[in-house]
């Protein structure tokens, strides 16, 4: 077994001390499936969107696999007149993560992140650790000790 390739989520997590664990899974990327294989309730398995608003700024949005986005419910947590999905080419240039693999943590730079609401209603909540394959099991008191992030309605 070779050693395990440390993603910058998981630095990030290792050098604040903050305890979180690992699950792996096979190259799938979408998220139910996801969820399936962990053998994981999907509304303890949330998906890392980043849009656009139309000022130009960049925002982070979490929701449970299954889910989907409120376009006008997450520019309005906002304070955007819209926001719109960012295009899967450019995640990469922006955050450092790939489609499928892009974690809440450890980006390249911090955007204004929010959460849907259903997140405190759970024990602890997965998001992508970085690479595809890659799940982080953390509570939401540890996620804000690394991201900053407010909880909203934003699913449809």
């Amino acid at each position: 077994m070779g050693k395990e390739i440390k993603t910058n989520a998981m630095r990030l997590l290792d050098s604040l001390k903050i305890p979180y664990k690992k699950h792996y899974y096979s190259d799938s990327i979408a998220g139910c499936d996801v969820a399936a294989e962990l053998g994981e309730d999907p509304e303890y398995v949330f998906k890392t969107l980043v849009t656009t608003g139309k000022s130009g700024k960049h925002y982070v949005f979490l929701v449970p696999v299954e889910k989907h986005l409120d376009l006008k419910k997450a520019a309005c947590a906002v304070s955007e007149k819209s926001v719109e999905m960012l295009k899967s080419k450019e995640l990469l240039g922006l955050t450092g993560y790939i489609h499928g693999g892009c974690s809440p943590i450890g980006m390249k730079k911090f955007f204004q992140t929010v959460i849907h609401s259903s997140a405190a209603d759970v024990p602890t909540i997965f998001c992508s650790g970085g690479k595809i394959g890659l799940q982080i099991e953390l509570t939401l008191d540890n996620l804000s000790k690394v991201i900053e992030f407010r909880l909203e309605d934003i699913i449809v």
